[in-house]
């Protein structure tokens, strides 16, 4: 008799959590039936992506999955995150999951810290792009039919140029040499809009690109993680977009 294994995905709103579902998918094995988004309380939006709480609960409706989002002020200590982190998977382990799919690639820290923080609640953590060449990984989202567009890029590594642009092949073979395909050391991050896994494409037009700046709190400075730490990853582009009904600026 075969035991479903009932999974929830992490999802970002951007490729490296599509492509990670989409391998799952057609793999079989785990049942995933939610998504589990972190957004920033203060602004509404997905954390780091900047895509707001409306066009991320467009992308689950096309994906026919439910949504669980955790809200989060925009400035959070880590032992707050922890906390607040904690609760949520407690209500997720008696709604009977007992696995979380992550679509992290090469960083060991990262992945060290989930397995830790979710083996202390009894949720295993499962990691289906690990190890996998970015590169490949890139290309084969592009190939499999899925469109995604640049949302957010880190300053220190890509120009504003790069941000608004669809994420496509031209888009990775004018990347500079030193960016990684997939921007797994933070370069740049996505939003999928359309693709296989999609009832219906996601609707929206581009707003205006902004340009933010972000610092440590004294209450993150306090935390063991961020001693020592110089936060050079603190400017970034973000490429606004707005439903297609949403009132212009004035």
């Amino acid at each position: 008799m075969t035991t479903t294994k009932k999974t929830y995905l992490n999802w970002s709103s951007g490729k490296d959590a599509l492509i990670a579902l989409h391998i799952v998918h057609k793999a079989g094995g785990y049942d995933i039936q939610k998504l589990v988004t972190t957004i920033n309380d203060d602004l509404q939006r997905v954390s780091m992506h900047g895509v707001s709480v409306n066009l991320l609960q467009a992308q689950a409706n096309a994906l026919q999955l439910p949504l669980h989002m955790i809200a989060l002020r925009g400035s959070v200590s880590l032992s707050v995150y922890n906390e607040t982190m904690n609760e949520h998977m407690q209500k997720l382990i008696k709604e009977g999951f007992g696995y979380a799919i992550f679509g992290d690639i090469l960083l060991e820290d990262l992945k060290t810290y989930r397995e830790k923080e979710l083996s202390k609640v009894g949720l295993q953590a499962v990691f289906p792009l690990w190890k996998k060449d970015t590169l490949s990984l890139a290309r084969e989202f592009i190939d499999l039919g899925y469109k995604a567009i640049v949302v957010c890029t880190s300053a220190k590594n890509l120009d504003a140029s790069f941000c608004g642009r669809e994420f496509n092949h031209k888009f990775l073979k004018d990347l500079p040499h030193d960016v990684d395909p997939c921007g797994e050391n933070g370069e740049f991050h996505t939003f999928v809009y359309d693709g296989p896994l999609f009832k219906h494409p996601i609707s929206f037009k581009k707003g205006e690109k902004v340009m933010r700046s972000y610092e440590p709190s004294n209450k993150n400075a306090d935390d063991d993680c961020f001693k020592g730490q110089t936060f050079w990853d603190n400017q970034f582009w973000f490429q606004e977009l707005e439903e297609p009904n949403s009132p212009e600026k004035a």
